[in-house]
Parts: C-alpha cells; structure tokens; sequence
C-alpha cells in the first residue's frame, strides 16, 4: 500500500524554550519567516502526502489558526494589492488535508501515536516529529524504502559515541548504501551500552501493526510510553529497516539548533540570503570570531 497518511505529534509542553512557549506552542516559533511545523508539514507533502493529522495538547490552538483560512487577512491583502503575501497565506491553507486531535495526557511518544490509530487505520503511514526540521527532504527517500521492502522504515543519523544517550540507539545490519536492516533498538542507552552510534531521529514510516506492539508495552524510560520500545516489540514479528541520514538536522527545541537554523536557513534564501551573509561576514569580523 502506498504510504498515504502522516501523524505530527505537537503536544509538548516546550519547557526547554520558556519564556518564549509559556503562551505560545514551541512549534510555532518562527524559523526566518515561517513557523517550525510549517517546514515539517511541507516535507510531508514533498513525499506526496496529502493527508496529515497533527496531534496536539492544550494551548496548542494557533496551530490550528495557522494552516486555516484568515479570511480578514486575505481580504485585507487583496485590496491592498499584494498578490505575492496572498498567493503565500492562502498555500498554507491548501497545501494538505490537516485534522487535528488531542493527546490528552502527555504520556510519550508511543502514546501520541496511538492516539492516531483511528485515523491511521490498516494503512502505513509517516510520522514526522513537529520540533526536528530537515534542510534536506528526508521522507520521500524514506517512503521509496517503504516502497521497496513493505516494512517500517526509520531514520538514522550518526551522533558522537557520548551523545547517542539522548537516542534511541539501533543495532544495525547493513543491508545497502546508507540502508540497514535494524536488529535491536535500545532507548536512551549509556553510551558503553549503545549497541552502535547510529540514533534514531524524528522520521519515522511505520506499518499498522505498529498500534498492536504499542499496546503490549508499558512505560519505559522516564515513565513514558515509549516508541522505540513498540519498535523493539515489532522487529521480532517483522523486518524493520534504517535509513542513514547524512544531511542537515535541526531540532529546534534546542536553544543551539533553533539559532543555527535561522542563520542556515536565512543564508540560504534567495531573497535576503546575501544580503544576510554580508552581515554575517561584517558581524564575524568585528566581533573579531576567527
């Protein structure tokens, strides 16, 4: 079956950005111009996805305003001539199916899935995590895999040996270039335990049968319902394979990757990219940086 469906889990809390998320979603904050989930719905919709179904918490309502139509706003940039912020607002609103749907007790990741099972049905589909953006489409590489084999797929990126404890960490096979078959997948592992570097970031494919393994497992590390573990359950009944990942990853809900976000993603706009990077150039010099 054609992956035809994705699920954004949206329902953290954004502690690691208070103040700014104390009345605002974290996946609202602008990146450049455009809020953190805007990149993340557009690459689903890069993978030919068209129906999406974000989940979400309280307080997270301006999501919802975001990808709906402002008609004031619309009508306001119609008579004031601006067909080129028109066109932008009203692409927003059309660039996929969204449905929404409340976590509403903020018990993990695999517990936000679940909470999609209805929607999802007997079908495979795309999760694509709301504060992780990738400057280089990753899921339409993802679903051409799915494609291939007819079994979850997640993505994988090489992180420093001491880092992979923030992870999941996968015991990898390697089945092809930048493709491996998953044998194991250990969440939050000390790094002497680890069975590899390689972790798992926040592109998921999945089969259905996903629901059913999530439904077997308790609470795992730091008393959450983990996705990884429903993972682990599910590589003893199927393959499950890996995609390397060796492009550019933000997760924005850090202070560090949001800045280098802006800064990358500006650099690169053919709009204001150069004028952006001669500042950049003069800031490194007077600030006397190299």
């Amino acid at each position: 079956m054609k992956v035809r469906k994705a699920v954004i889990p949206a329902a953290g809390l954004g502690t690691r950005f208070l103040p700014a998320t104390k009345a605002q979603p974290k996946e609202m904050l602008p990146v450049v111009d455009k809020p953190a989930i805007q990149y993340v719905v557009e690459e689903a919709v890069s993978a030919g996805i068209a129906d999406i179904l974000i989940i979400t918490g309280r307080g997270k309502r301006s999501i919802e305003n975001h990808f709906d139509r402002s008609w004031e706003l619309e009508y306001y940039l119609e008579q004031k001539g601006d067909e080129k912020k028109l066109e932008e607002v009203r692409a927003i609103s059309e660039m996929a199916d969204i449905h929404y749907i409340r976590q509403k007790q903020p018990l993990g990741l695999g517990h936000a899935v679940l909470t999609a099972e209805a929607h999802v049905g007997k079908q495979p589909f795309a999760v694509l995590l709301g504060d992780d953006i990738i400057a280089d489409p990753l899921l339409p590489r993802m679903v051409d895999v799915y494609e291939q084999y007819g079994r979850s797929v997640l993505s994988l990126l090489e992180v420093p040996r001491e880092d992979i404890r923030f992870y999941g960490s996968v015991k990898p096979e390697p089945v092809g270039e930048n493709l491996v078959k998953i044998l194991d997948v250990v969440e939050k592992p000390e790094p002497e335990e680890a069975p590899s570097n390689l972790a798992s970031i926040g592109r998921y494919v999945l089969t259905p049968e996903i629901f059913d393994a999530i439904r077997t497992i308790g609470p795992g590390v730091g008393g959450e319902i983990q996705l990884t573990d429903a993972i682990r359950t599910l590589i003893k009944t199927q393959a499950v394979y890996g995609y390397v990942f060796e492009g550019v990853r933000y997760d924005i809900g850090k202070k560090l990757d949001y800045l280098r976000a802006t800064v990358e993603l500006g650099a690169d706009r053919e709009d204001l990219g150069e004028d952006f990077r001669a500042f950049l150039s003069e800031f490194v010099t007077r600030r006397k940086l190299v």
